[in-house]
């Protein structure tokens, strides 16, 4: 067992190592075009490698917080990675079954989340438990409705999806390793630091796409072909 956790613990910084520095890379290049679609591809694959170890070190040891930055980071990177297949959402496609099956998880379980922080008081699970109960609640309430999304919607779920698993991820490795930073300011810059500008650019976006503008007039826009 422990040689197991030694390998999971070396392949889960191997992973958060790579994802933490592709990020930046997939957000410096052209929005949709080959450069940022190859390095985020390589940033979800290194978010689902670390947030797997992440989960299975997590139950083998009981480490609650990494249990939940690994739910999280997990949760937001598919959030993120099936925006893409979603673009035409209530204009005749409909979520596929895991579509279904990830929204109502991650909404229990973070309702859960939300429920312990607040009765142990504990910040990590009042963060993650609220961030993630607004996120499912609004992405299950888009799957009900069965209408057209906002323009644009998918290509803002996808930058909200991606960033979020990033600054999960950033706030898991500054919470354990970063010991110099008093608690809880070692969790919460990344997102201090990362959510104001994230805003920022989603309501250039939107503004943009108030008036008139299309997703392929402001990124390079692929139609992805539909996935279950």
């Amino acid at each position: 067992m422990e040689t197991f956790l030694l390998y999971n613990r070396w392949l889960h910084i191997a992973a958060g190592f790579v994802g933490f520095f592709v990020a930046p890379v997939a957000l410096y290049v052209r929005k949709g075009g080959a450069a940022h679609r190859r390095w985020g591809q390589v940033f979800f694959w290194a978010m689902l490698v670390a947030g797997i170890t992440a989960l299975l070190a997590a139950s083998l040891k009981g480490l609650t917080f990494l249990l939940l930055t690994g739910i999280f980071s997990l949760y937001l990177a598919f959030f993120g990675y099936r925006s893409l297949y979603l673009k035409h959402l209530g204009q005749g496609q409909r979520p596929g079954l895991f579509d279904w099956l990830l929204v109502c998880a991650g909404l229990l379980v973070f309702l859960s989340t939300l429920v312990f922080g607040v009765k142990s008081g504990a910040v990590p699970s009042l963060v993650f438990g609220a961030i993630g109960v607004m996120t499912t609640g609004r992405q299950l309430w888009s799957y009900v409705q069965a209408k057209p999304q906002a323009p644009g919607q998918w290509l803002l779920n996808h930058i909200s999806g991606f960033v979020g698993s990033y600054i999960a991820a950033v706030s898991a490795f500054s919470a354990t390793s970063l010991h110099f930073i008093p608690w809880p300011w070692n969790f919460l810059w990344p997102t201090l630091l990362i959510v104001p500008p994230m805003v920022w650019v989603q309501r250039r976006y939107k503004a943009r796409f108030a008036k008139g503008q299309r997703p392929a007039d402001v990124v390079e826009v692929r139609i992805q072909p539909e996935a279950a």
